[in-house]
């Protein structure tokens, strides 16, 4: 019964020390051996492995790439603009040994590394590369970053800036500057295109120059299109070649009485010395034998020209309308009218 007792305890230690001796260690993991304390061999590799019970401790390591978020970090930038910075490190071990050894907890070095980074980053930076030239920034944060790591087993496998939190007056700032550079290109586009169209109408001006009857076809192409948008409405323009016309007809001034003066007295006819109204009744009566032809064409072509926009009140169409004896009758009688006030007033 004795000898039953001590065979049992014996397998049952013997079972608790096989427990301890046998360790697995899985696919992601290396396993550091302490033996009394001390590392004097390699790490284990994946699978199961075999320690002296009570003698050597195992430590196993993850080689799995960890993710590590950054806290956000304010500072000032180089241009003196105050910002929060965030970012997100990745990072695997490469040698267990150094990592169990060299450093009492290589995640929370490695965060208080990135930490720092992230500031000295900031400070040496200006917003702009902040906010459009990150790629480089990373490459430089991660380089601070695994100068110390190296010498921890530690290899940073890469560093990201997340986010760049800008003050709210910043943020108009920049708003009202991209406004005002959109308000830059849109007006330079306009003036590029006022540019070229004045070369091109020069160009179309030069060639009707040279050639009259393309001005007439526009002016024709003109009224089609007027005609197409608003068919109760045709607007015809005023024809220059009256202007030309008014302006070459128009009548000049009579001469002075000391010209016809002398003009009499070289022709050998004796001067007679009328009085102030017998002189502007003589006057009168020779400008209104030298206009009527002028007048008469200069009115002639106002009213077909007031005829055709239809802007000639009735009563002067109906004028223009009288032939041409009459018109000369009422003529007369207008300025004979107005001869005799002449008159009555300087004798007055």
């Amino acid at each position: 019964m004795l000898a039953l007792s001590i065979l049992a305890a014996l397998v049952a230690l013997g079972a608790i020390t096989l427990g301890n001796s046998l360790k697995i260690v899985k696919q992601y993991e290396r396993g550091v051996v302490y033996r009394l304390g001390r590392v004097n061999a390699e790490p284990r590799p994946p699978g199961m492995t075999a320690i002296v019970p009570f003698v050597d401790k195992l430590e196993k390591v993850n080689l799995q790439i960890v993710t590590m978020p950054i806290p956000a970090q304010e500072g000032i930038t180089r241009d003196n603009v105050t910002v929060r910075v965030d970012a997100v490190i990745y990072f695997k071990v490469v040698d267990p040994r150094k990592a169990v050894v060299d450093v009492e907890d290589y995640q929370l070095a490695v965060g208080q590394v990135a930490q720092t980074s992230l500031r000295s980053i900031i400070g040496q930076s200006e917003l702009d590369d902040l906010l459009t030239n990150r790629e480089r920034l990373n490459q430089g944060l991660a380089i601070m970053i695994d100068s110390p790591a190296v010498d921890w087993g530690v290899h940073i496998d890469r560093v990201e800036i997340k986010d760049v939190a800008l003050p709210e007056t910043m943020k108009r700032s920049m708003s009202r500057q991209a406004e005002a550079e959109r308000e830059r290109r849109s007006r330079v586009i306009i003036a590029d295109g006022e540019l070229q169209a004045s070369n091109k109408l020069a160009k179309a001006s030069e060639a009707m120059a040279h050639t009259p009857s393309a001005l007439q076809l526009r002016l024709l192409q003109t009224i089609v299109e007027v005609a197409a948008e608003r068919n109760s409405t045709l607007v015809l323009p005023f024809p220059v070649e009256l202007l030309r016309f008014l302006e070459n007809n128009t009548p000049t001034a009579p001469p002075t009485t000391e010209a016809g003066a002398k003009s009499t007295t070289e022709a050998g006819v004796t001067p007679t010395t009328d009085t102030p109204a017998e002189a502007a009744d003589r006057s009168g009566s020779d400008t209104t034998s030298s206009a009527p032809a002028d007048l008469d064409a200069i009115v002639q072509a106002m009213s077909e020209s007031l005829k055709l926009t239809g802007l000639m009140p009735e009563q002067e169409r109906v004028t223009s309308d009288m032939p041409e004896q009459e018109r000369t009758t009422s003529d007369s009688a207008a300025r004979s009218d107005s001869a005799d006030q002449e008159e009555h007033l300087g004798h007055a």
